[in-house]
């Protein structure tokens, strides 16, 4: 019987490794942009410039994960979870980060500091992770990551709920999904599945972002 992928040594000893080294490397390298996209958040809405809820973790741990801030403050407070298509709570600056996926870049810290992986199911809120049953539960025994087959899937989630009553639609016709997607990624983690996942992770955002960009020149001609 073929082991799953979550008792591999490669998710348990090699993939941690490889993290660690390209997280670092790719850290030093963005600092610039930390500071440009830092300062754009902060003249337009102040601070804090990082988002910083907690999501269930690997061992089903719970963590804070990092992202750019994207929407006003206290945000979670005025609306639900789930981010509706045109949501008013995100600002100008989100809008463009929320498009380019810059806004998830600091999650590199993540990965530095061990609680994620560059390709891994994507965090769950705890909601929903406290929920988990039966095969869902494989989910938890990976470290969760920036990118997987759910958020290849789902790369324009907002599109997808709407903009009315996001987290009831999330939770009607994307959470069973996404969950199905995360364990396909906790069975099948290894260097070749993460590898091509990367790359395609890649192809998806530029593709976005170009689609983002040109769309909007195209508004202001």
């Amino acid at each position: 019987m073929k082991k799953p992928g979550y008792k591999k040594i490669y998710n348990r000893f090699l993939k941690r490794i490889i993290d660690f080294i390209f997280a670092i490397i790719l850290f030093i390298v963005l600092i610039p942009f930390y500071f440009i996209i830092g300062l754009a958040i902060a003249i337009e809405s102040g601070f804090p410039v990082f988002y910083r809820p907690k999501r269930g973790g690997y061992k089903e741990k719970p963590f804070r994960i990092f992202k750019f801030r994207t929407m006003v403050k206290d945000a979670d407070k005025i609306g639900g979870g789930t981010t509706a298509l045109n949501d008013h709570r995100i600002t100008k600056v989100g809008k463009f980060l929320r498009k380019t996926k810059l806004d998830e870049i600091p999650q590199l810290l993540n990965v530095i500091l061990g609680s994620m992986s560059f390709i891994g199911p994507r965090p769950e809120l705890l909601k929903y992770t406290t929920t988990y049953e039966g095969a869902e539960k494989d989910i938890l025994k990976v470290r969760p990551g920036i990118t997987d087959f759910s958020s290849i899937e789902f790369i324009n989630l907002d599109e997808i709920v709407g903009g009315e009553n996001a987290d009831e639609m999330y939770e009607k016709y994307v959470l069973k999904k996404k969950n199905e997607l995360r364990i396909k990624y906790a069975h099948e983690v290894s260097f070749l599945t993460d590898f091509k996942l990367f790359f395609k992770t890649i192809f998806k955002v530029i593709k976005k972002a170009f689609k983002y960009i040109f769309r909007k020149n195209k508004k202001s001609v």
